[in-house]
């Protein structure tokens, strides 16, 4: 199952969930989620144990092989390979704190190549172009793509879309007469290990167990600026709280996000008016009538 067809799964058992009768089922034990502070430290546990006791491939990119694929492979430290330097011991191994639905998360970030210096890195709301492969930590494969598709990472996990702003993507490509892409050797890769939190947490999925911490692999080719809603405004300038997250702006309390409302501040004048000349012409820095601070287009009564 693809990665973007896993995260529409949640909804689905949403819908289904309301329209069942909480009594078709009297004697059904309701299970309430366990404490998000309490699993992180459970999680972490995890995950430093998964470090401890795995590498990658190392090797492969500091002396490529004729026809290496620059893909990330992890296994697990035996005897027959004690040598190996734990992921945990890696100078490629870095850690990125994020605080989603009031706790402190720590994901940890594989980044064996930041990707085409003069590439932009993606925010948290634009659309990625990826190749993955998405494991549990006892390495059980849950989804994988080696083809790059394309992510809105406003739909993807949480730790998924924090761990892609540290990378970019390729300086370019070129169309094989085949009509095939070849991508320029200097695309991002990498992987993630991220606690439950900011994952599924207790939300079920087929072949994703509650509460596990994931690990993904991948390669980031491309980035797009996204704006869902066409009004002018980048999706990341529509983060007025600067929490990160964009489902929960809503300046006008009409129940629709910023980020995919035409009208953020409700005065019936669509916001890609206000922030326009005559000739439709974005005006940097947005209009401001009354100086106070608060651009038109967010100003009701502007």
């Amino acid at each position: 199952m693809r990665l973007n067809k896993l995260l529409l799964l949640p909804l689905f058992i949403a819908l289904f969930s309301v329209s069942c009768d909480k009594d078709d089922d009297p004697g059904a034990e309701v299970i309430p989620p366990r404490d998000r502070g309490e699993q992180e430290i459970a999680d972490q546990a995890a995950l430093q144990e998964y470090l401890d006791t795995h590498y990658y491939n190392y090797e492969d990119f500091q002396n490529p092989p004729a026809e290496f694929d620059y893909t990330i492979k992890i296994d697990t430290i035996n005897a027959a390979n004690a040598d190996k330097t734990p992921l945990s011991a890696s100078p490629d191994l870095e850690s990125k704190v994020f605080n989603y639905q009031g706790v402190d998360y720590t994901l940890y970030i594989l980044k064996v190549r930041e990707g085409a210096a003069e590439q932009p890195k993606p925010k948290f709301s634009d659309s990625t172009f990826v190749a993955y492969e998405g494991s549990l930590l006892n390495r059980t494969v849950f989804d994988t793509s080696r083809n790059p598709v394309w992510f809105d990472l406003t739909r993807t996990v949480a730790g998924f879309g924090q761990a892609m702003t540290e990378f970019r993507g390729a300086s370019g490509f070129e169309i094989l007469p085949d009509n095939t892409v070849k991508w320029n050797n200097d695309f991002g890769i990498g992987a993630m290990f991220l606690p439950s939190g900011l994952a599924y947490f207790n939300g079920p999925q087929p072949t994703i167990p509650s509460y596990s911490p994931l690990v993904f692999t991948f390669k980031l080719y491309g980035v797009n600026e996204a704006d869902h809603d066409n009004d002018g405004v980048p999706s990341w300038m529509e983060d007025i709280n600067g929490d990160q997250r964009v489902e929960n702006d809503d300046t006008d309390g009409d129940g629709i996000p910023n980020y995919v409302d035409r009208d953020d501040d409700g005065d019936f004048i669509p916001t890609r008016e206000e922030i326009s000349d005559e000739d439709g012409n974005i005006i940097i820095p947005y209009p401001d009538s009354t100086g106070d601070g608060t651009p038109n287009y967010l100003d009701k009564n502007n």
